[in-house]
């Protein structure tokens, strides 16, 4: 398994796009930002040929307290998912 980085990522970047390190470095954090940002206003992402990332709303549920096994209550809340394009899944198989 192959792990990317986000120090991996800026350095692809750099070379693929011709770009300084520190060029390459506030572009991808621009668009992690940008991303960021964007599902905290609860708006959907859409890259076209890549995916969507969205919010998803967990529902309230019953779970167990591993150390003791008592029954606990997990309350709602909101998750951010993707869910891959045709393009990548292609590419991918």
């Amino acid at each position: 398994m192959i792990i990317l980085t986000k120090r991996d990522l800026i350095e692809i970047v750099a070379k693929k796009a011709n770009l300084t390190n520190k060029a390459s470095r506030d572009a991808v954090q621009a668009f992690i930002t940008s991303i960021r940002d964007s599902l905290k206003r609860g708006e959907k992402v859409v890259i076209t040929g890549f995916g969507t990332f969205s919010i998803r709303n967990r529902v309230e549920r019953i779970g167990r307290n591993p150390k003791t096994g008592e029954k606990i209550t997990i309350s709602s809340r909101k998750a951010p998912g993707f869910t891959p394009g045709k393009t990548l899944k292609r590419a991918v198989r």
